[in-house]
């Protein structure tokens, strides 16, 4: 990376330092540069569903080239209590690699807490946690934690560079939904040194989102939604940016009736997504779809 681009990046990443905490329900912030002020195009998509999670709460999503990797989300003791059910006794989370038919080949136990995204790279599984002691969780395929490592740029130690609510492996670089600065970075997974930043599009009427993937053309796809109390209310679309600077080129709203997205995909010309059926501020398991992986399918 040039000088020049780093510090652009690195300007961009310090306007978020002030923010305190994670982030994991609900963000707000200015929005992303559209297409040269012109008004930003939009379009719909609807879901088709294609297999269940081998359990709940599937959360995160990361292809491979064996099927797909699964990230399980288990309860915390807040939304255990808002769900009422118990709190896991067993909080280490589950990645399951299926094939493309659903069938279970591997299950890898991570030391991840409250997953809410995921990459596959290096052999290695990157689950990104969204409760303490939150950060980055890689673990190989034998179940071993390699490292366990904060997300940049965050307040020294004891401090943690707070939530996620996403990863994607992309050329050999780890990217993550930093939700603390509310935006996507880029890092060098083997110097863990923080690349390029850019923040995440939101609106006053959608002021959430979750995971975020490439396509094969390299533009840049995010989950968004709306802060509603139950899925008869929610909202739930995507976001377009351009691969090399964060541009929003287009706003898709996802059809009434379609699943409740968290984890996203791109696989053979098309997203793939998950229902993990724990939405924040929903009754459990509110949307038909919980637990479902399913595509989405532009309009």
């Amino acid at each position: 990376m040039e000088r020049r681009e780093f510090l652009t990046a690195s300007a961009m990443v310090g306007l978020g330092l002030g923010l305190e905490g994670s982030i994991k329900g609900l963000a707000q912030q200015p929005a992303a540069p559209a297409m040269g002020g012109h008004k930003i195009p939009h379009r719909q998509a609807k879901t088709t569903r294609l297999f269940k999670s081998p359990g709940l709460y599937p959360n995160a999503l990361a292809v491979a080239p064996e099927g797909l990797w699964i990230g399980q989300q288990k309860l915390d003791a807040e939304t255990a209590a808002s769900f009422h059910k118990p709190v896991p006794t067993d909080k280490n989370e589950a990645a399951w690699l299926v094939d493309w038919n659903g069938k279970l080949l591997k299950t890898v136990i991570t030391e991840s807490r409250n997953t809410s995204g995921m990459a596959y790279g290096d052999g290695c599984v990157w689950m990104v946690a969204n409760t303490d002691p939150e950060g980055v969780f890689q673990t190989n395929m034998d179940s071993k934690l390699v490292r366990h490592l904060q997300i940049p740029l965050g307040p020294p130690p004891p401090g943690n560079g707070g939530g996620s609510h996403g990863a994607q492996w992309h050329n050999g670089k780890l990217w993550i939904v930093a939700n603390r600065m509310r935006g996507n970075l880029r890092v060098d997974p083997k110097t863990w040194t923080p690349e390029l930043f850019f923040p995440i599009y939101t609106t006053p009427e959608m002021p959430r989102w979750h995971d975020m993937t490439f396509d094969d053309q390299g533009y840049i796809w995010q989950v968004n939604g709306n802060a509603t109390s139950s899925y008869a209310s929610g909202k739930q679309g995507l976001i377009k940016y351009d691969g090399e600077n964060g541009r929003v080129l287009e706003l898709v709203e996802l059809v009434p009736g379609s699943c409740d997205p968290h984890g996203l995909e791109f696989h053979h010309g098309a997203l793939i997504s998950c229902d993990s059926g724990e939405h924040p501020g929903w009754p459990g398991m509110d949307s038909p779809s919980s637990g479902w992986i399913f595509r989405i399918d532009l309009l």
